[in-house]
């Protein structure tokens, strides 16, 4: 009697498992690197400059992407317009204010409380409690939110003030996120992203112009910011949605942890930020809230069919800066 063959696993060494090893690091990578690229932009460029940059070079660079170019439903554009505001124009110009006040070190670190926000948001939203583990998962996240926003915002009035503007921004994540998700599952990720930040665009350029034609170019700063709209508005976004197809929405989304502690270690290590090590343990207590309400979450949630290019950027457990 016969048998069918054995399936046989991928091993990590080959050339497939290493793909995916980089499609499930690289998004982290690059986005925890964002707020070094933030904070040496400012050298050049004032702060709604900087934002706007960004939004231009990720435009221009998801544009050569044909998925980023395919067509939405009509009825949808004034929700892709909210996300524009929500997702784009409006956190992404915190940020470079708040750098002003901040290390990058510790922008990095409070990102890791936006799977937070928008479980509070998306449970508001569902008029539903979480699960118990989900809860659980949200009050520790939340204590260590307010250990590293107290650890940071006590070493000054100005700290205080760049703590705020970060967690404004993640507050309109909470939101943009929970919106996107419907519009992700009918038009796939890339067309409502790209389309996003063409409305973003028009809305930080008044600010923005005026701030780039008045920058002081230097090389180093000048290709942080080109690598911050290429890879960070840019590229990471497809390498999220090629991930979140390949290998399932929930194991994707395992790449934002690596955000807090990639901005922690470049920050020390670059620009020489000192960090009050509360600060690192509130944002490690985040994480572990945001891993708790992961694991609350089927393996097998994020393997549903969704149109192509669509990414896990919306779903409760996940965050993108």
């Amino acid at each position: 009697m016969s048998h069918p063959p054995k399936t046989q696993r991928q091993s990590p060494a080959s050339p497939s498992g290493a793909t995916d090893t980089l499609l499930l690091i690289a998004p982290g990578l690059i986005w925890g690197a964002s707020f070094l690229f933030i904070a040496e932009g400012l050298r050049v460029l004032a702060p709604n400059g900087v934002t706007f940059v960004r939004i231009l070079i990720g435009f221009v660079t998801l544009s050569f992407f044909p998925k980023a170019r395919a067509s939405v439903r009509r009825s949808d554009w004034a929700a892709i317009a909210g996300v524009g505001v929500l997702w784009m124009a409006f956190p992404l110009s915190m940020f470079p204010f708040a750098e002003q006040h901040v290390s990058s070190a510790v922008t990095g670190m409070l990102n890791a409380s936006n799977p937070l926000f928008t479980a509070v948001v998306a449970a508001g939203i569902a008029r539903s409690a979480p699960s118990r583990r989900v809860l659980v998962g949200l009050a520790v996240g939340m204590i260590g939110t307010v250990v590293t926003a107290l650890a940071s915002g006590s070493e000054g009035r100005s700290n205080a003030a760049g703590v705020g503007l970060i967690l404004a921004a993640m507050v309109s994540y909470g939101f943009a996120l929970n919106m996107a998700r419907p519009l992700q599952l009918r038009n796939g990720a890339l067309p409502v992203i790209w389309r996003a930040q063409m409305v973003a665009l028009v809305l930080t350029a008044p600010l923005g112009l005026p701030d780039l034609l008045a920058a002081r170019w230097m090389p180093g700063p000048a290709a942080c910011l080109l690598a911050l709209g290429a890879l960070g508005t840019g590229a990471a976004f497809v390498i999220m949605s090629v991930a979140a197809g390949r290998l399932g929405a929930t194991r994707a989304s395992a790449t934002t942890f690596l955000m807090p502690a990639v901005a922690l270690v470049l920050g020390v290590a670059v620009r020489h930020e000192r960090v009050a090590l509360l600060s690192v343990i509130g944002s490690a207590v985040c994480l572990a809230g945001a891993w708790i309400m992961r694991r609350a979450h089927s393996p097998d949630a994020g393997k549903a069919a969704v149109p192509a290019g669509a990414q896990p950027l919306c779903r409760p457990s996940e965050s993108n800066p």
